[in-house]
């Protein structure tokens, strides 16, 4: 399954919005405010009082952790402190580990004044046979210094949570607090089974005047439950990780996959690069993708992405066009040839003759920049009415001029990864 990463800032939106209706007595009042550049300071305070009024603290929101460890979240702030250091940090670049990036994105939430040896550790995350629960006692910055002290409880893929004992799995240190902790773990995971998580940790939450609250919250979801989340997930954003800016040709891909009910992505990984596909399916370009690199070729992989669920023509000449653009733009420095592969699978129900018009308008269209860029096409599908596509490719290689293969489903789906490095490059 694919997963996506959201924001803080809306993992805690649902956490606050849903999580009451899974734990009797529960109560989080989710107190939080997201930053932008585009925010207006004042409005946003006149929208939210209590950022005014209580002691604040302000952190970054870009999907990258150990936040404290690189100075940049403020504790204990009041309001005045928090916008200084917003107009300060606002579209810094910092560098995270490896990678340099800008602060774009920011938390405000209320100050909760604790003890380091009070903040508890729960994570849920999927796994082949099941889910796994993790708790610790000893939490925050020091949880994976102390895994050892990290409980596992597994529930598989048949279990039912309610008919799990957490009571006894969890540590008995946890003494009168152990009844409202197996509450919260069972109420967090039917949450998480319910809306579509595909990992969910809580490091730390603390106790404060005997209610439960979450300081930080990492959220990934399950890219495969979309459909079935189009409520729960429809004021959802999907941001990129951190210091990775969208192309504009990306950029064009995701809004065009956001506007159609097939699946359209389109990542540039070198657009150099003299190796570039235009797979059908997820696990198709996985496939593709891989053996090109098996094949020492990794690094003229110029795209990853894929089409499927059955594009329209129409969508289908857009994603291609946005390719040839990109593969044709430039030849190569040293006059080598480029590859273009169009594979994919057997499909179950995608017409492969309809999505295959969409490529040949695109193709045609490309006609004289292919021939200036030196493109050879190796193409390889299978599925509904593939005979008529795979026949409508072959013409259009002969009225092209432009060099196309093409190959049927009992050609081997990688086969033609081979045939394109050895003959065309």
């Amino acid at each position: 399954m694919a997963q996506r990463g959201i924001r803080e800032h809306d993992a805690k939106v649902m956490l606050a919005k849903y999580l009451p209706d899974y734990i009797d007595n529960f109560s989080y009042e989710g107190e939080l405010a997201l930053v932008t550049p585009d925010t207006d300071l004042e409005a946003l305070a006149a929208k939210y009082p209590w950022l005014k009024k209580k002691k604040l603290v302000v952190k970054p929101d870009q999907l990258f952790g150990k936040r404290g460890a690189h100075g940049l979240v403020l504790l204990d702030a009041t309001w005045d402190q928090a916008k200084d250091y917003l107009l300060e940090k606002m579209n810094k670049e910092v560098l995270v580990g490896t990678t340099t990036g800008p602060l774009t994105h920011f938390l405000i939430e209320p100050f909760i004044p604790h003890a380091q040896d009070d903040e508890l550790y729960a994570a849920i995350k999927s796994g082949y046979q099941g889910d796994s629960i993790y708790f610790s006692m000893a939490g925050g910055i020091s949880v994976e210094e102390n895994w050892n002290q990290v409980t596992k409880i597994e529930v598989n893929i048949m279990d039912d949570i309610d008919d799990i004992d957490l009571r006894s799995k969890l540590p008995s240190s946890l003494g009168d607090r152990l009844d409202q902790v197996a509450d919260f773990v069972r109420g967090l995971y039917r949450l998480y089974a319910d809306l579509g998580f595909a990992y969910l940790e809580i490091n730390p939450f603390i106790f404060e005047d005997g209610r439960i609250v979450p300081l930080d919250v990492v959220a990934k979801l399950d890219d495969t439950e979309q459909f079935w989340q189009r409520e729960t997930w429809k004021d959802l954003e999907s941001p990129e990780p951190f210091g990775r800016a969208l192309s504009e040709e990306e950029r064009y891909i995701k809004d065009l996959d956001s506007r159609t009910g097939a699946s359209l992505k389109l990542t540039i990984l070198n657009p150099r690069g003299r190796v570039w596909t235009m797979v059908a399916g997820g696990g198709a370009s996985v496939i593709y993708t891989d053996t090109i690199c098996d094949l020492g070729f990794g690094g003229e992989v110029a795209n990853y992405g894929e089409y499927s669920g059955d594009p329209s023509t129409e969508d289908t000449y857009e994603y291609t066009k946005t390719i040839l653009d990109l593969m044709t733009r430039e030849k190569d420095p040293q006059g080598r040839p480029k590859v273009l592969l169009i594979g994919g699978g057997i499909a179950n129900f995608t017409d492969v003759a309809r999505t295959f018009k969409g490529i040949v308008m695109a193709l045609e269209d490309y006609r004289d920049r292919l021939k200036e860029a030196d493109v050879k096409i190796y193409v390889r599908r299978g599925g509904p009415n593939y005979e008529e596509g795979l026949k409508i490719m072959r013409r259009l290689g002969e009225r092209l001029g432009v060099p196309i293969e093409v190959f049927g489903p009992e050609t081997h789906m990688t086969r033609i990864v081979p045939m394109a490095l050895d003959e065309g490059m």
